[in-house]
């Protein structure tokens, strides 16, 4: 362990080091860039546009017109300003404005007025930059407004005059010019990717740019490599950036073909990777698992997406490299996680969820973490990354990775990267008579507590039950710090799940939105239904409950339990759960 303590203890600095860095060249590049507007070189002209994957919904135009700007959660109303003078209300609007993603709802209206809306709007931008924050120069802000105005030029430059078409074009080359200086040296992770995705579209898109098609598409290729692991997940282990990315790279795929170049074997093979990925993080509803940052499924870009698998298998059991397991019996599929937190540069959004899972059956949720709203966030980030938000044990309220929490340095690092966290997760899976069982452990408590977690779960073939059994384990020579070693155990519950204590205490009812029914017990320990929090409901957070065991390290150190699906009343079920003998899990 003295090696892994080592490196926690200089991670910080190593993140301030390589932010300030950044910094500096940025603002080196900045002066570069201003000396561009005085000297704005050649225009060029727009060959093909790429295809918008993402939907569009229509009735957002009218709002637009209206002068209404809704991102994030958030209504800015102008009021005859320039959208772009106003101060914005958060980080998350003021990305989602100057990233003009919202271009493609005036497309998808397809009006004159709308097309004349679209074109002032951008006149604006175009009048206003020197106003604008820094945020609108952030790589990958900035690589978004590319590609959105790549993609949305025809809408953009439909009708209009010759003098707007060359100040787009100017603008468009000058930015990407900025960004192709930038792209290198902004944050690791999905920001990077996008200032290189963007860079690759715009090299295929514009004339005069085919001199840089073959270094874009090497710098692509060698950052897709670096972060999309070989079981197809990527390194940050969020769910939602297969979803980002495939949503981009597969128009990028067929701009590559438009063009006739063959696109680089890194993007086929990253795309042949990531697009199984789909299917293991979905339940029977659609919705993905909510791990590491994952918020409400688009479900409808989902189904788009899986319109290129071809391959339309079962989901995978396993992803090795990203950390996460999936059970799968009949119509019921556990999806837990077993890895380690990601690298500190990509772990922004990184939550404390080791050997938490998720359970469905059929069509509906029952077991799952609390996740994040799909607006708002900045309210609920920090709890929804405690290991509290999620199905799993946590010791003495501690959560197993701790983040960076000193405002000024989270500022410095435009997030709360994980500075510490478990370090070696051991895990197994075997097919057993009755099912298949799946063994984990981590060592996130060992160095503050002296424990280790280990959780086994039992799938049984016909999918109508679950058994697990959590275990508290001391090392030897490890001594208890302080008098109160308690622990507990949390199953959050989906919102549309109807739970109620049975009589004995030890036990939970379940009632699905189908009326099927499940019963929850645990072997001797009593069952608490707490308050909780569902974060990442369409309609935002939404009042759920939570099943609780706590237990007293000194009492207990494993609790057992079960999920059952039952097929009669209550009462039948009562007599069968006691009589049955329990299953032991060999841990």
């Amino acid at each position: 362990m003295a090696r892994p303590q080592a490196a926690s203890r200089t991670r910080l600095p190593a993140l301030l080091a390589g932010r300030l860095a950044r910094g500096a060249m940025a603002r080196m590049r900045w002066n570069s860039f201003a000396l561009m507007k005085v000297w704005p070189g050649r225009t060029d002209q727009l060959l093909i546009a790429p295809q918008e994957l993402r939907t569009a919904d229509a009735t957002r135009a009218a709002e637009i017109y209206a002068g209404r700007f809704v991102f994030a959660g958030k209504i800015v109303t102008c009021h005859g300003r320039s959208i772009f003078t106003l101060a914005a209300p958060s980080d998350d609007w003021e990305t989602a404005l100057l990233g003009f993603g919202w271009l493609r709802h005036l497309r998808a209206a397809d009006s004159a007025i709308t097309r004349a809306n679209a074109r002032s709007l951008v006149e604006e931008w175009l009048g206003n930059q020197t106003r604008t924050s820094s945020t609108a120069w952030r790589a990958d802000v900035l690589g978004r407004r590319v590609m959105s105005f790549l993609s949305q030029a025809p809408l953009v430059l439909s009708e209009a005059d010759d003098g707007f078409y060359r100040r787009f074009l100017r603008n468009l080359s000058r930015e990407i010019r900025y960004l192709r200086s930038t792209a290198s040296n902004t944050a690791a992770g999905m920001p990077r990717l996008t200032a290189l995705i963007a860079l690759c579209y715009a090299s295929l898109c514009l004339a005069n740019q085919a001199r840089h098609i073959r270094s874009a598409a090497k710098r692509l290729s060698d950052e897709l490599q670096r972060q999309v692991l070989p079981d197809g997940g990527h390194i940050s282990r969020n769910p939602q950036a297969l979803i980002d990315l495939l949503l981009d790279l597969l128009p990028l795929r067929q701009t590559f073909t438009a063009r006739n170049i063959p696109p680089p074997a890194p993007l086929l093979n990253a795309i042949d990777r990531m697009m199984p990925m789909l299917r293991f993080f979905r339940h029977g509803d659609g919705n993905f698992a909510l791990f590491n940052g994952m918020s409400t499924t688009p479900t409808g870009l989902v189904a788009t997406l899986l319109a290129y698998d071809d391959t339309r298998g079962v989901p995978m059991v396993g992803m090795p490299h990203t950390g996460y397991q999936r059970l799968e019996s009949s119509a019921t599929a556990i999806i837990m996680d077993t890895g380690t937190p990601p690298p500190s540069q990509v772990s922004q959004d990184a939550h404390a969820s080791c050997l938490a899972f998720e359970m469905s059956s059929g069509t509906h949720r029952i077991v799952v973490n609390c996740g994040l709203p799909p607006t708002g966030r900045e309210n609920w980030r920090a709890f929804a990354r405690e290991t509290a938000a999620h199905s799993t044990l946590i010791y003495r309220d501690t959560s197993s990775c701790r983040f960076v929490t000193l405002s000024t340095i989270k500022r410095l690092l435009g997030g709360s990267p994980v500075l510490e966290g478990p370090t070696t997760i051991e895990y197994y899976r075997e097919a057993v008579e009755d099912g298949v069982l799946l063994s984990a452990s981590h060592d996130g408590y060992l160095k503050r507590f002296g424990i280790v977690h280990r959780r086994a779960i039992l799938l049984q073939n016909d999918g109508n039950r679950l058994d697990g059994e959590d275990t508290i384990e001391r090392l030897p020579g490890a001594a208890r710090r302080g008098d109160d070693d308690d622990f507990a155990i949390r199953f959050h519950l989906h919102p549309a799940v109807k739970a109620s204590r049975l009589s004995d205490a030890r036990g939970v009812m379940l009632v699905l939105p189908s009326r099927d029914v499940w019963i929850f017990e645990a072997l001797d320990d009593k069952v608490d239904l707490e308050d909780s929090v569902f974060l990442a409901g369409s309609d935002g957070p939404r009042r759920t409950v939570q099943i609780v065991i706590r237990q007293n390290e000194s009492a207990t150190a494993n609790i057992r339990w079960s999920f059952i699906r039952s097929f009669g009343s209550v009462a039948s079920a009562n007599a069968r759960r006691n009589a049955r003998r329990e299953p032991e899990l060999p841990l």
